[in-house]
């Protein structure tokens, strides 16, 4: 076989030090070594892809030649077979299932929620007032999707519980994933306490709500009723209260990662960047004339869409796998059943072949003729094919909302001597955000 390994292999432990080391700055040079290249987890095997025509033909042309891979693996203990864990028939019949929470018209009725608790969340803030910003646009997401799966005082406090231990379970999982599993259930660990007091906590309280729903079985119109009243259309059975769980835990997180964390590093931007700020606040000004966000106007703020596309680009998810269930080929190499491929969102939206300047914050590189000379598999921040994230129109929407709200009441103003730095676990966090609220006038 021709395929390069990648530099840095240490004895025993492979590439998982480097890897946990530099983070992005290891999975970004990977392209100088080849179409794909080896690396080695402890005793793990893997190819990790760095062509956008290869990622492309995983996620979508030879889709069911694939499924979820190792590092997926290691999540599902605790994070149960939801949609992203899941696959194969199951997996379809829960998308199946779960798909019609996202259809247009329930996301027109998301819109309402995403505006108030965006106004109750920028309503906290005093003029002049240095804000946690990062810990305000995670509250806020996971919020929102809490909101929308509960309706209850029940689920009000499971909203809560989601607040603190969801940025636990994302920021602590990427680091259990790619540790050797023999340290795995090692408790003095410290990621390993706070993953496993969160899943619990969380647990406890997700099916507390979901009990308390089968107590009256009444439908609220919230996205819980949805999931336990979902059938399947074949069988006519429902989910169970474990099924449900995982479904929940799901959507918490995707729902909250992606937006919080690109709602933070948005502003950050704009406030490096005043000449794209004044345009967002000008198109916002424009299609709104003072008045509140409403769902239909979000396709009319296009500069806006820009915007956010170029966040996506530059913070997406790090990594994550696939494994290969049947032989395949790629790039003209044989590779058998079971073989495991790492793919890097973070990576390829770096990578100076496809984006010019990678580097450089740039919303015009998607005006139409600049995004369609994208090779597909360039650009994925919710994936692609038929396993691409069931939200993203609610992520999409959540970010406009969220954007034309907060923009037409306030600037976000870099505090000075509080340096701000990309901090990557499973996605690319702020190592903080302070920011200081400065009323629009």
């Amino acid at each position: 076989m021709t395929i390069a390994v990648a530099p840095g292999r240490w004895l025993l432990l492979g590439h998982t030090v480097p890897m946990l080391r530099r983070r992005t700055g290891f999975t970004q040079t990977l392209h100088e070594h080849g179409d794909i290249v080896q690396l080695r987890l402890g005793p793990l095997h893997t190819y990790f892809l760095t062509s956008p025509e290869l990622v492309h033909q995983v996620l979508v042309t030879d889709s069911n030649s694939f499924e979820k891979g190792a590092i997926f693996d290691r999540f599902r203990p605790f994070m149960g077979n939801g949609l992203v864990m899941s696959a194969g028939a199951f997996h379809m019949r829960q998308r199946r299932l779960v798909q019609p929470a996202f259809h247009r018209a329930r996301l027109q009725h998301y819109a309402d929620t995403m505006r108030r608790v965006a106004n109750e969340t920028i309503g906290a803030w005093q003029p002049g007032e240095v804000r946690e910003f990062d810990r305000d646009m995670q509250r806020m997401a996971v919020t929102i999707v809490g909101e929308t799966l509960f309706s209850t005082e029940l689920g009000r406090r499971a909203t809560a519980e989601a607040c603190k231990s969801i940025p636990i379970v994302l920021k602590d999982g990427m680091v259990r994933a790619l540790t050797p599993s023999i340290l795995e259930r090692v408790p003095v660990v410290p990621a390993n306490r706070r993953f496993d007091e969160a899943v619990d906590r969380l647990r406890e309280i997700v099916l507390d709500v979901v009990a308390a729903w089968r107590a009256d079985g009444e439908d609220r119109g919230d996205l819980l009723s949805m999931l336990l009243l979902a059938e399947d259309a074949d069988t006519g059975e429902r989910m169970s209260d474990q099924q449900v769980f995982d479904e929940v835990i799901t959507l918490l997180t995707a729902g909250s990662e992606t937006i919080g964390v690109a709602l933070t590093w948005l502003f950050h931007e704009l406030a490096k960047h005043p000449e794209v700020e004044r345009k967002v606040r000008a198109e916002v000004d424009e299609v709104l004339g003072g008045r509140p966000i409403t769902f239909d106007d979000v396709p009319k703020l296009g500069y806006t869409r820009q915007v956010i596309n170029e966040v996506l680009r530059m913070y997406p998810i790090w990594i994550f796998m696939r494994r290969a269930r049947v032989d395949v080929e790629l790039a003209g190499e044989h590779l058998p059943a079971g073989t495991e491929f790492m793919l890097s969102p973070h990576a390829l939206h770096h990578d100076p072949r496809f984006h010019d300047r990678p580097g450089r914050f740039d919303p015009d590189r998607w005006t139409g003729e600049r995004a369609a000379t994208l090779p597909k598999g360039a650009f994925i921040p919710f994936g692609a094919g038929n396993r691409q994230c069931i939200g993203n129109s609610f992520a999409y929407t959540e970010m406009t909302i969220a954007v034309a709200t907060i923009i037409a009441r306030w600037r976000l103003v870099p505090v000075p001597g509080k340096p701000v730095r990309v901090t990557v676990t499973s996605a690319a966090y702020p190592n903080r955000m302070p920011m200081t609220a400065v009323p629009v006038t």
